[in-house]
């Protein structure tokens, strides 16, 4: 075998111009599959984490029916036992509870609906990373009795910091809650929907607001990976016990689940049609170095060179010439999708509509799992293979005498 070896690494450059051009060709048919399916990854990963590490986070604890009613009456009163416990999940990064209901704001004759959110400030922030979204004011302390607002719902409302603003709402059980608020933050989300009507609180002082002291209405949780969201909520289910319902992002965002279902089984048809495309690429360079090269298999086969040696040989030329063009690929393919990874593409048109319309930031993302380098380069190497087949067939059949004339 290192003799075979050592004649088809031979044989691959003593004509560089054919080996280069079919190398160039598994080198390109390599870095599109990558860029393609880097893109489609990257989507997914990109979808799930705006929707998880923005707001909901991947678990969340209710009380039973609060999902369906969203109603206060239907909050929660954990202990700190039961926080400390979820906190020690060992795939558990960060939780944060929160009490949220719908009030309300008001600045002299503008009113308008907004999404309250009783928040930890630091857990919120450790988990969201809600303080780097402020532009302008302070961000919330554990005690402060003032208002962190979306800049959207800002200039809606007209208002900026040091405003007050009237909250006026329904409480715990029932109970009006009304209260005139200033405004010590303003935040700036990408996603229209959240800046138009996100409105935070310290959590103390939305439970003193909403008359529902030591309550919450829901624990958010952010994991360490989201292949750890079985083994998590199992625990957290066991923590929780009775009279809560425990919901993974995707019970919690089933519209999501079925974009990405449907996008993903267009995406695996486009690129069977890529594949599809790379494997008469890869032939046609076979098929071309093959019958360049009839004379010099009817050469060797006239002198006496076996057919069994002289297929392994061209054989170990084709899968040569494929693992040079899949290394130098991915090599390639790297850096590239690095820096896309680092700096996504910005959508512009209608392209971005689409993506704000499911409240996602409109870029086009890679993704650099490694996943997609391996799986990307197998195929590619076993189409190489396949088409390895090919001059197999051809010296099978091959006169010498015939060969010779051509």
């Amino acid at each position: 075998m290192p003799l075979y070896l050592k004649l088809a690494w031979r044989n691959l450059w003593r004509n560089r111009r054919r080996t280069l051009i079919s190398i160039a060709s598994v080198l390109f048919a390599v870095l599109f599959s990558l860029i393609m399916r880097s893109m489609q990854h990257g989507s997914y990963d990109y979808m799930i984490q705006s929707s998880v590490g923005v707001y909901v986070g991947y678990i969340q604890v209710h009380g039973e029916g609060y999902w369906k009613n969203r109603s206060l009456d239907e909050s929660l009163e954990p202990t700190v036992e039961q926080l400390q416990r979820y906190a020690s999940i060992a795939t558990v990064s960060e939780i944060t509870p929160r009490l949220e209901t719908f009030a309300l704001l008001s600045k002299d004759s503008l009113t308008k609906v907004a999404q309250v959110i009783g928040i930890d400030p630091s857990r919120e922030d450790a988990m969201t990373g809600l303080s780097k979204r402020l532009v302008k004011g302070r961000f919330l302390g554990e005690n402060d009795r003032a208002f962190m607002i979306g800049e959207g719902l800002a200039t809606r409302l007209g208002v900026s910091v040091g405003d007050s603003i009237v909250l006026y709402g329904q409480g715990y059980h029932g109970v009006m809650a009304a209260e005139r608020i200033p405004v010590a933050g303003i935040l700036h989300f990408p996603i229209p929907a959240l800046d138009n009507a996100m409105a935070y609180l310290s959590l103390r002082h939305a439970q003193w607001v909403f008359s529902a002291p030591g309550r919450i209405t829901s624990i958010a949780f952010m994991l360490e990976s989201p292949s750890a969201l079985e083994d998590a909520a199992s625990q957290i289910r066991s923590i929780a016990g009775s009279g809560v319902e425990v919901m993974d992002w995707k019970e919690m965002m089933p519209e999501l689940v079925q974009a990405i279902e449907v996008d993903s089984a267009g995406g695996v048809l486009m690129l069977l049609i890529l594949y599809v495309v790379i494997g008469f690429g890869i032939f046609g360079t076979v098929m071309m170095m093959t019958s360049e090269r009839q004379r010099e298999f009817g050469i060797l086969l006239s002198i006496g060179m076996s057919r069994r040696k002289l297929v392994t040989i061209t054989t170990l030329e084709t899968l040569m010439i494929s693992l040079q063009g899949a290394l130098l690929g991915v090599a390639v393919g790297i850096p590239l999708l690095w820096y896309f990874h680092l700096h996504p593409i910005p959508l512009t048109g209608e392209a971005a509509e689409a993506m704000l319309v499911y409240g996602l930031e409109p870029i086009l993302p890679f993704s650099i799992a490694p996943g997609i380098f391996l799986a990307q380069s197998a195929v590619v190497l076993g189409l190489a293979a396949v088409c390895a087949l090919y001059p197999l067939q051809v010296i099978r059949k091959l006169q010498p005498v015939a060969a010779l004339r051509t």
